[in-house]
């Protein structure tokens, strides 16, 4: 059996965050079923927001991430969020962190989607493998213990709270327990319950699905974001920075058709975009009448290309063909970050249960509300990590481990091994990839939903009936897809009932069939518990500081 004072499980920006900083004074355990290396984090290009230019202010920042939030973030943790980027930034930059500079020296900053001010800090296109690489940097350096290539099964509480977790080492087929004093989730998203993300194969809401069947209730998981430009048709992220450089969306007529919908045209934020995007589409102006636009990029010169934006230049070129400087390159709406998840107060801890700590994407804190801005996820994931990492090292150092209850939940990985059904894991991921993309997508409605609703539960009943072929230990990725779609199947009940129950359009959340926001009956944040009779919802007021509720217009 293996202790530590504090368990992380991540590896990505949040994660190794409060590591290194929760490591400065307890023992602290990283675990991640990839190498950090391989976090999803890699994949974040465009930029980490920050006001760092005289003539830029905080409370710009804090109002535009307010207003992009279509007014459900709450406005004390969005305050903590902008005013702590500063010195965030600088520390970044300390750790060695290689940011694009001006001339000057400074930190070059670019135009972002729902920004006033050009507070994008960025290195090229490839700002979170920029910022991942120092980070592990200050993890080897700090010692911190890693469990790479191993996954978490299940939280062990008792007398609520968390005393440790279950975890396989995939490498060595053998399953674990882990107790701890305090366990945090740094999971990242589950863009891949969606046919189309931007996501990697490795972000299936692990930590959502988890904290979910072991009680803890989950907020505003009705807001997902796409990202209006996904390489077509594989998804593959084409950052937000390449609009910001001056690309322009254009249909099948030529036409630049933002100028239709905001007055930032491109630079509007994303959930403007994507209804921009896909009412073209859906209106036949949709290139050769497919279900993709256009991204040129061809007037901003091959030189800038080549200096901002070479690893779009390279995805473009190796996974589409397309020379990005001599033609422009075919996007679609693609499924990108999850708003809501765990919900944790301004110092990472999950209310309710002792021990149990959240940060980064698979949390809600909730500085995003229904509609995330650009360059603000990277934020989120060093302050509040930071944050996280601070309240844990203080926690562990007053708390006592906890007895294990008779009922540890290492059996899970017999449990699914052991199973002898005639339902296939990849056939049932595919079907629930399907009907959350039609059911639950940009547009939505109660007939929809309710239809996608009906299916996941199927799709539920059908997962105990799985048939795994290998009954190895060491190395057997079908467990750990079976694992996967479990929390993947966990959480897409959550979205798509949350999306459900809220009977209006706010942020990423469009229902045609109500259109308008409606604060007078929800301006709340929606909790989702899971109890024996399935999912029931309570509700939890907005904070809200200094700006009121008012029509967003760009």
């Amino acid at each position: 059996m293996l202790v530590h004072d504090a368990v992380i499980i991540g590896g990505g920006l949040a994660g190794m965050r409060a590591a290194i900083e929760a490591g400065k004074e307890a023992d602290v355990a990283l675990l991640s079923k990839v190498h950090p290396l391989r976090a999803h984090s890699n994949a974040a290009q465009g930029g980490i927001a920050c006001v760092l230019e005289k003539d830029d202010l905080l409370e710009s920042h804090i109002y535009d991430t307010v207003k992009g939030s279509d007014f459900l973030g709450d406005q004390d943790a969005i305050e903590i969020l902008c005013s702590e980027a500063p010195e965030n930034i600088q520390e970044l930059d300390r750790m060695g962190v290689i940011f694009s500079r001006m001339d000057d020296g400074s930190i070059a900053q670019r135009e972002f989607g729902g920004h006033s001010f050009p507070r994008a800090c960025y290195a090229a296109d490839r700002t979170g493998h920029a910022i991942l690489h120092a980070m592990y940097e200050q993890l080897l350096k700090n010692r911190i213990t890693v469990y790479p290539e191993w996954y978490v099964l299940s939280l062990i509480m008792n007398d609520g709270a968390c005393c440790g977790i279950t975890a396989h080492d995939i490498g060595k087929g053998e399953t674990h327990i882990i107790r701890a004093k305090a366990v945090m989730f740094a999971t990242g998203g589950y863009g891949t319950a969606y046919e189309t993300t931007t996501n990697a194969f490795a972000n299936t809401g692990d930590g959502c699905g988890i904290a979910s069947r072991a009680g803890v209730p989950l907020m505003d998981m009705e807001f997902v974001q796409f990202h209006p430009t996904g390489l077509y048709p594989r998804g593959l992220l084409i950052t937000e920075g390449a609009r910001g450089e001056g690309g322009i969306l254009i249909n099948d007529k030529g036409e630049r058709f933002m100028k239709r919908y905001a007055n930032a045209m491109e630079l509007a934020p994303r959930d403007v975009v994507v209804r921009a995007m896909q009412k073209e589409m859906d209106e036949g102006r949709g290139i050769g009448g497919a279900n993709y636009l256009y991204l040129d990029l061809t007037h901003i010169g091959r030189e800038k290309i080549m200096e901002r934006l070479p690893q779009i230049h390279e995805i473009a070129l190796n996974f589409a063909g397309v020379d990005c400087a001599e033609e422009p390159i075919p996007v679609t709406p693609s499924v990108h970050y999850s708003m809501g998840g765990i919900p944790v107060n301004h110092s990472g801890e999950v209310e309710g249960i002792k021990g149990l700590f959240a940060a980064g994407e698979c949390s809600c804190v909730s500085v995003h509300g229904a509609n995330r801005l650009g360059c603000n996820s990277l934020l989120e994931a060093v302050v509040f990590g930071r944050r996280a990492g601070r309240e844990l090292s203080r926690y562990v150092r007053k708390a006592k481990l906890g007895s294990l209850p008779e009922t540890d939940g290492s059996k899970e990985i017999e449990n699914i091994l052991d199973s002898d059904g005639n339902e296939k894991v990849p056939d049932l991921r595919e079907t629930l990839r399907k009907v959350m993309m039609e059911k639950c997508g940009i547009f939505r409605d109660r007939k929809g939903l309710q239809e996608g609703l009906k299916a996941v539960k199927e799709l539920q009943k059908r997962f105990e009936n799985i048939y795994i072929s290998d009954k190895g230990r060491v190395f057997n990725t079908a467990f750990i897809e079976a694992a996967e779609l479990h929390n993947l199947l966990t959480i897409s009940e959550i979205i798509v009932h949350s999306a459900l129950v809220r009977e209006e359009s706010r942020g990423s959340h469009t229902r045609t069939d109500y259109p308008e926001r409606d604060d007078a009956r929800w301006l709340k944040h929606t909790l989702a518990h899971r109890t024996g009779d399935g999912l029931s919802f309570s509700y939890r007021p907005v904070t809200i500081t200094r700006f009121h509720p008012e029509k967003r217009k760009y």
